[in-house]
């Protein structure tokens, strides 16, 4: 499986596939190979490759590839509070993803701004940017799935509110250029056209960097309900008899 770094909305634990020692520190020190989805009948953790490639968690009941894992008393205890804690854990994690998309489409208003000032005045740019969130932040309430506001979703969702932007910014500036050329101001006219560009280049790195910073306060407050599951889950085992590690801590 391709590593994917574990940031920005790790509350939920499961944005899959990094070391838990290579995550850096904003993650709680846990990754996880796993994507989780959460049903009105049951947590499902899923991954590709490696054995249990699927666990079932509901009520007290575990399974692991199909197959129930007998638990006693106590572990059905355990499981139920993992299950529980990890469902109120999750509107935690959307509402962090659900903020990080304000904070990534100012901060691409600021790359525009900062790139092309005139871009603004019309308000198309402004109407295109409202126009994603929505639908972003849409997708997010209604997912049942981390993979939609996971780490690498973030940084989708971050390049798709530039994406939008580019070519507004690139009509734009186009008649400014052609102006600043006209009248001689050569080097203005290809400065311009280089901040624009950089947008499209570099603008998705700075918005990602943004989002972290302002994002990392919150995702720590969470950390301790994440180590409780660390917790809840030692000694669990799959159907095979296996030690169960739906989270992995850094050694």
């Amino acid at each position: 499986m391709a590593a994917r770094v574990l940031a920005l909305v790790i509350a939920a634990c499961f944005t899959g596939g990094v070391a838990a020692q290579d995550a850096p520190a904003v993650s709680c020190g846990v990754a996880s190979s796993y994507d989780l989805t959460v049903r009105a009948d049951a947590l499902l953790f899923e991954r590709p490759e490696v054995a249990p490639r699927s666990v079932r968690m509901h009520d007290g009941s575990l399974a692991t590839d199909g197959r129930a894992v007998s638990l006693r008393p106590d572990e059905q205890d355990r499981v139920a509070l993992f299950e529980r804690n990890v469902r109120t854990l999750v509107p935690k994690a959307k509402a962090i993803a659900s903020d990080g998309v304000d904070i990534a489409a100012r901060a691409v208003r600021e790359e525009a701004s900062r790139a092309s000032p005139n871009s603004l005045s019309s308000g198309e740019l402004d109407r295109v940017l409202a126009s994603r969130v929505a639908d972003i932040k849409r997708r997010i309430a209604a997912s049942q799935t981390t993979r939609d506001w996971q780490a690498d979703a973030m940084r989708a969702y971050a390049q798709e509110i530039v994406s939008d932007i580019a070519p507004l910014l690139t009509q734009d500036v186009g008649g400014e250029a052609m102006q600043l050329a006209m009248n001689g101001d050569l080097q203005g006219a290809a400065a311009l056209r280089d901040r624009v560009a950089d947008v499209s280049t570099g603008g998705q790195a700075r918005v990602v960097a943004k989002l972290e910073a302002a994002l990392r306060p919150r995702v720590q407050a969470l950390c301790p309900s994440v180590r409780q599951l660390v917790d809840l889950q030692s000694g669990l085992h799959d159907a095979s008899g296996q030690p169960l590690l739906l989270i992995e801590t850094g050694g």
